[in-house]
């Protein structure tokens, strides 16, 4: 069975590429966005009621390892190109995750009724923040942050208190408090809903994508291969955290998703007050034009074959 969630990604960028004038008012994106993370922070915060707490801190701790590790890979090969403001700022958009890639593969890992551990959700809210911290250290390495005090409390702050990583957080600790009777309720809503507002989530991202494919031009070959080998060698890493945590099948895929991801939105507003001096468009353009397309449109499905043939040896 063909999965069509990935279709409306293209969909949009087709429509973009023609120019049509499709575009979803921005007052509904926003709040498909708010509905995503709540969604998978609820799903996510059931299933970690139901998990062993020995094993959550494991996983929480090799989480937060990993997404610390992945800028510490990157940051030297962007270095060959590009001055240190902005190969850091690129590292901490490699090193942090997409949560919306996390939500497709595991729509597709639902379709194909494959199972996955339920606290994956957890450990992408634990992946988003350590990146964006290392990356900043790396950009200040032998200079104090821009600022002083009132600079890094504004780092952290967003950090740790921007959209994604509040909805999320706030999403698993709920469904966490009210466990699987309680969020019982919300099912209607937050469980048959999904697909549908992710597909109208993706139809956006496929018209936003393509307008930044212009950018990706003026970054040059360089930035667009490493935009499209990243994903899987970095998925390489997932796949090394995930055995050493002992995940199944769909746990593999979803660590292999989470490192292979980039994200665009926590890392672009970090990296704002972060590293001011960095170029915005690179990040973006990389994590949004490139990574996130190859994801959904090969990156997963290569990942899925990848566990499945580890499994099976």
């Amino acid at each position: 069975m063909i999965d069509a969630v990935p279709f409306f990604f293209a969909l949009g960028a087709v429509a973009s590429l023609l120019r049509s004038g499709l575009r979803l008012p921005a007052a509904v994106f926003e709040t498909l966005s708010i509905y995503l993370l709540l969604a998978i922070g609820l799903k996510g915060g059931v299933e970690i009621a139901r998990a062993d707490a020995a094993v959550l801190w494991r996983d929480s701790l090799l989480a937060i390892g990993l997404g610390a590790l992945i800028p510490l890979l990157v940051f030297p090969l962007f270095r060959l190109r590009l001055g240190r403001a902005d190969a850091a700022s690129l590292s901490a958009h490699y090193g942090s995750v997409s949560i919306v890639t996390f939500a497709v593969a595991s729509t597709l890992l639902a379709s194909k009724g494959i199972a996955v551990e339920g606290h994956l959700a957890l450990l992408a809210a634990l992946m988003e923040a350590p990146a964006l911290v290392v990356a900043t250290l790396l950009a200040r390495f032998g200079r104090p942050l821009a600022g002083g005090a009132a600079g890094g409390a504004a780092l952290v702050h967003e950090v740790f208190a921007n959209k994604s990583v509040l909805l999320l957080g706030g999403g698993i600790l709920i469904g966490w408090i009210a466990g699987p009777e309680g969020a019982a309720p919300l099912s209607p809503l937050f469980v048959d809903l999904f697909k549908g507002a992710l597909c109208l989530f993706l139809l956006e991202m496929g018209l936003f994508a393509t307008e930044r494919l212009s950018e990706l031009r003026r970054a040059g070959v360089f930035l667009v291969g490493c935009g499209l080998l990243l994903p899987p060698v970095l998925a390489l890493c997932g796949w090394g955290a995930a055995q050493a945590m002992g995940l199944g099948l769909g746990g593999t895929v979803l660590m292999m998703t989470l490192a292979g991801s980039a994200s665009y939105i926590a890392a672009p507003a970090a990296m704002r007050v972060a590293i001011p001096e960095a170029n915005p468009v690179l990040g973006v353009a990389a994590a949004l034009a490139l990574t996130f397309p190859f994801n959904l449109l090969a990156g997963i499905p290569l990942y899925l074959w990848w566990a499945g043939r580890m499994a099976a040896a």
